[in-house]
């Protein structure tokens, strides 16, 4: 069933990438900035660094780090922060200077932290100071010697970073107390690494870029190695896809899922920065009406998000009035995109909303829906060039069209391994192969669509009841934002469904719900309960944890 899909393939998109033609992200990032000096390359908070921008201030970064701290290439460098100025100038520094990038999630617990410092042999943390308390109660318990501190507003100008800094410390009070003392300011770090010249490493395809850190929320968090091959090629089969679309120097993307995630991290800020566009840093997403405001400031042509980003701004007062005029793209991925919201999406920006799909483990990319399609097709697209992609049955057997089973993929995204975790890694790769464990099938034209996560399908009297499917119907009623659907433990089926839902409009029932599940749903996949719920919980970049919220029904019985 491998390459069944190639007629399918957009105009101007080969099947294969030259794998060759880079040997690490740093050449990918050196020929950019030879490129495009003069165009704007990130943006934040009012400034803007150019790629020469970027140039000198990475440089500087890479040699504070190989002269002052004297760190020797492939050590890992931890970065924990929201979308920032430093954090491009963070990663691009450390990946220059041939060290290994540890990406952390700033809402991570003490204990959480403590275990990927310690998995990940960090010996170095770049942290933004609203933070610092957490790693401050378990830096003794770490591998951590080296600490650099910054504040939000540090690469802003002198008078709005002292201005910035004092309201989220002194008004908002966003920095709780801590007891670091043995740390570097960021801004120091920076002229301190100014005062000695850069040198350069040699960075191979073979070498460490990221340990990418699985959510852990089946268990502890996993590092992801993906070495500079993996990435390179990622990079490679996401900027050909997106080729026809794309004009170079000319770009502007907005940047809202936080860098340290691998969707946002290869989509918009690898990619964006090969082709020479201006990546929009948006640091606090989750404030929709100041996201709408800045979403005014430009005339941006590209957006990636998650389901609930988009169904976020479409519900904020306002954003019907943003100008859309110069939008090509709009890629969702990360859960899957909801018909309801894409659909209100494409009328209100008059642009489609495209899914993609992806894994930690795969750099992400797998597949991408075409550019070129006029309007939400329901499926996550076609593998990327390089990739073959098979359905497995439970015996491993590979299926045909149109049947469900699990995805497996190959390519030369897929990661190196879980790092310290041989048995870990040789569950999930076998062969080259990576099992998924998302349930998929691929339809005539070689579509393939993700019928739900493997661990999240819910079983009604032998029956396979796939929660994406429960949870597009009920989000199509007009009274429901949002909603997440769960199995539940019955005694008469094994399992019923539930749904917890977060209404749009007050007036709406348990019975108005269930009744528009009848009219739309075949009778064992229809709810039989309703929780109604003022938010619902999410991971960090917006996915609502279906597990959580069954951990909390069983508790709540027991």
């Amino acid at each position: 069933m491998e390459k069944v899909w190639l007629n399918s393939y957009p105009e101007g998109v080969d099947a294969e990438v030259d794998l060759e033609q880079y040997e690490s992200i740093v050449d990918i990032f050196n020929e950019s900035i030879e490129r495009f000096s003069d165009k704007p390359a990130f943006t934040n908070l009012g400034k803007t660094l150019s790629f020469a921008d970027l140039d000198r201030e990475t440089a500087k970064f890479a040699s504070y780090l190989q002269h002052s701290l004297g760190l020797p290439k492939g050590s890992r460098v931890a970065i924990m922060m929201p979308n920032l100025l430093q954090y491009p100038i963070a990663i691009f520094g450390a990946l220059r200077a041939g060290m290994t990038v540890v990406n952390v999630n700033p809402l991570y617990t003490p204990r959480e932290l403590k275990h990927q410092l310690n998995d990940s042999q960090s010996t170095t943390i770049v942290i933004v100071e609203n933070f610092a308390h957490t790693l401050d109660e378990i830096i003794s318990e770490t591998s951590v010697k080296n600490v650099v501190l910054t504040e939000i507003g540090d690469c802003c100008g002198w008078f709005k970073r002292t201005l910035v800094n004092f309201v989220v410390k002194k008004i908002k009070k966003m920095v709780p107390e801590h007891n670091l003392t043995n740390y570097e300011r960021f801004n120091r770090a920076l002229e301190l690494g100014s005062q000695k010249e850069f040198h350069p490493v040699g960075v191979t395809r073979d070498d460490i870029a990221f340990l990418q850190y699985t959510g852990g929320t089946t268990g502890v968090a996993k590092g992801a190695i993906l070495l500079h091959s993996n990435m390179v090629a990622n990079i490679q089969q996401a900027s050909t896809w997106l080729k026809p679309l794309i004009k170079e120097g000319n770009e502007i993307i907005i940047t809202a899922l936080p860098l340290y995630h691998i969707f946002s991290l290869t989509a918009n800020c690898m990619t964006f920065m090969k082709y020479g566009g201006l990546n929009v840093l948006i640091t606090n997403p989750r404030d929709m009406p100041g996201f709408v405001k800045e979403l005014n400031n430009y005339k941006f042509t590209a957006i990636t998000g998650v389901n609930t980003l988009f169904n976020g701004l479409l519900n904020t007062p306002g954003f019907d009035a943003v100008d859309f005029s110069s939008l090509k793209m709009t890629l969702g991925g990360g859960m899957a995109v909801q018909e309801a919201v894409a659909k209100r999406w494409q009328k209100v920006t008059g642009t489609p909303l495209l899914e993609a799909y992806g894994l930690t483990e795969t750099a992400p990319a797998v597949t991408i829906n075409p550019m070129n399609l006029t309007e939400y097709n329901g499926t996550i697209g076609l593998p990327v060039p390089s990739t073959d992609v098979e359905i497995r049955d439970e015996q491993g057997k590979a299926l045909s069209f149109n049947e469900a089973g699990e995805l497996w993929v190959k390519g030369p995204q897929v990661m190196a391994g879980y790092l310290g975790r041989p048995e870990e890694t040789n569950k999930v790769i076998k062969d080259g192969w990576l099992s998924t464990g998302d349930i998929a099938m691929i339809n005539d034209e070689g579509f393939l669509k993700i019928v739900d996560r493997k661990k999240d399908m819910i079983l009604v009297s032998g029956f396979n009841v796939y929660p994406n499917e429960i949870e597009d119907v009920v989000a199509s009623h007009p009274g429901v934002l949002e909603v997440a659907a769960v199995g539940v433990p019955s005694e008469s089926s094994g399992e019923i469904v539930k749904i917890f839902v977060v209404k749009k409009d007050a007036a709406v029932t348990e019975d108005d719900l269930i009744k528009f599940c009848r009219e739309n749903l075949t009778g064992y996949k229809v709810p039989k309960l309703v929780e109604f719920r003022d938010e619902l919980p999410k991971s960090n970049v917006g996915k609502i944890l279906r597990r959580e919220l069954r951990d909390e029904d069983s508790a709540a019985k027991s």
